[in-house]
């Protein structure tokens, strides 16, 4: 079995100040190098995650949905 290498934190252009990657980009970007499964893990939110599903499931790579969340003790 040949080792492969899955992306498991990236930004979409829905992290502001922090992402800029298109969502369809990010997904051809891992189809064109022969990957599997690819994730997004925007700031706080999860805005791009129907468009990164459905462009993940055309090209045939596994979308992984994440999100970094911050927790602050006595916060909202």
């Amino acid at each position: 079995m040949e080792p492969t290498y899955v992306h498991l934190h990236n930004h979409s252009e829905y992290s502001v100040l922090d992402g800029c990657l298109k969502v369809a980009d990010l997904v051809d970007a891992a189809y064109k190098n022969n990957m599997p499964a690819v994730a997004i893990t925007d700031h706080g939110n999860i805005f791009g995650a129907v468009q990164f599903f459905k462009q993940a499931k055309l090209k045939g790579v596994k979308p992984i949905l994440g999100c970094e969340v911050y927790v602050a003790p006595q916060s909202r």
